[in-house]
């Protein structure tokens, strides 16, 4: 089947090749599951109870833990938003200090957000466990869903601090890069001596005695006096 040429520079194009790159999946499926965290809790996640019109969160009445889900889905999406837009600029920057200060900083974060989810889901998990049954009529669903995605958050987060180390470790500016692979280490070795140098090499021989010192410097070498040759009378 013949594919147009439009079509063909459309799946060359840039903004193509940047989407198909695994950091930018990872950020998209990160920024994804942030927004139904958040937004979950958001929308049905205060409810009143069955005797009451006040609100209460639907994780056994404890607001701490819809503020937390819906504060922390908010802050990771808009994080990932702000990386998906710094990567689209790290193509278009030169700077290898620039780089690796990037690469650094979403290692961190990446490693970070993975620990925040960790403990998130742990909470969220615990607290929906001791919620009473049928206390609210509705908000299970989204507690769920929040939960489930909450436990997805963790996997995708670890997955895009793997890749940042990936990228840390190749482009990282040192003076000399091991191999995986065969183990050998490759560093910069000093440059021989130019043809042109100023350096004079002494010659060496069977009766050939010669010093650098002497050559470099013509001041060092001591003035022989001028010797008088005495004639016999006849």
């Amino acid at each position: 089947m013949h594919i147009p040429e439009s079509l063909q520079d459309l799946a060359n194009s840039e903004a193509v090749q940047f989407l198909k790159r695994p950091k930018t999946i990872a950020r998209s499926f990160a920024g994804v599951f942030s927004l139904i965290v958040f937004s979950s809790l958001l929308t049905d996640g205060y409810q009143n109870k069955t005797n009451s019109s006040q609100l209460h969160c639907v994780l056994n009445s404890n607001n701490a833990g819809c503020s937390f889900a819906v504060g922390a889905g908010l802050l990771a999406f808009l994080s990932c938003l702000a990386f998906l837009a710094l990567d689209a600029h790290e193509g278009r920057t030169t700077s290898s200090h620039f780089k690796t200060a990037f690469q650094l900083l979403d290692f961190i974060l990446a490693a970070l957000w993975a620990g925040i989810w960790f403990v998130g889901f742990c909470f969220l998990a615990n607290q929906w466990q001791h919620s009473p049954p049928r206390q609210f009529l509705l908000g299970s669903s989204s507690v769920k869903a929040a939960i489930t995605f909450a436990f997805f958050s963790i996997l995708v987060w670890i997955l895009q601090a793997y890749l940042a180390l990936q990228d840390l470790r190749i482009d990282a500016p040192v003076p000399y890069k091991r191999s995986l692979d065969d183990g050998g280490v490759v560093v910069t070795s000093l440059s021989p001596l130019s043809a042109t140098s100023p350096v004079n090499t002494p010659t060496t021989g069977a009766h050939s005695l010669s010093y650098t010192s002497s050559a470099l410097s013509p001041h060092l070498t001591t003035p022989k006096a001028p010797r008088l040759t005495m004639m016999p009378d006849t």
